[in-house]
């Protein structure tokens, strides 16, 4: 800057925040008092309404969303012990498996099969359900887990579930538990 832009500046009033802020309070006080009391009430009320309608707008959006959440913990309130009850499930399964092995266990095989029909109706009523998946499937990483793979015994097997590990399940629409299985390569 050469000298003259300087003094140039020094001779022009500085203007900073402080007074544009008052300027302004100074043009609203003169608004206000060239009012009548009757128009200053009008504004207040306009702008009492518009915080009350903002405000109970606000209300309803949180009633809304209150109600939806817990329509939500109703649906999956139970999930910590379904989840908890799919273990049990897959031991009453494994337990079948073996006792049907043994032709002398008959009576034992009704037994637990009693057992866990009345447990798979009861997780049933409660909004479980098996996700069915079957040897020959198309493997879809969205909606299976792959444990491993293996050579594919045929060629149309390649890229298809070979084997299923271990069931899925649904609570309701959520997957809770998807099906770990057995790809072909």
């Amino acid at each position: 800057m050469s000298k003259k832009d300087k003094n140039k500046k020094a001779d022009e009033p500085q203007i900073d925040e402080a007074t544009t802020a008052t300027a302004e309070a100074e043009v609203e006080t003169q608004e206000k008092e060239t009012k009548t009391p009757e128009e200053q009430l009008q504004d207040q009320l306009a702008a009492e309404k518009d915080k009350f309608m903002r405000l109970f707008a606000e209300f309803e959006n949180y009633k809304k969303r209150t109600n939806k959440e817990r329509i939500e913990l109703f649906k999956t309130a139970g999930q910590d012990v379904m989840t908890a009850m799919l273990p049990v499930l897959d031991d009453f399964e494994r337990a079948l498996m073996h006792i049907e092995e043994d032709k002398e266990a008959e009576e034992l095989r009704k037994g637990v099969l009693l057992i866990y029909n009345k447990l798979v109706t009861t997780l049933e009523q409660k909004g479980l359900s098996k996700i069915e998946v079957k040897q020959g499937d198309v493997f879809n990483a969205d909606d299976h887990e792959a444990v491993t793979q293996i050579p594919a015994p045929s060629d149309d097997l390649k890229g298809k579930i070979i084997d299923v590990i271990e069931r899925g399940y649904k609570l309701g629409d959520k997957v809770i538990r998807f099906p770990k299985v057995v790809i072909g390569q």
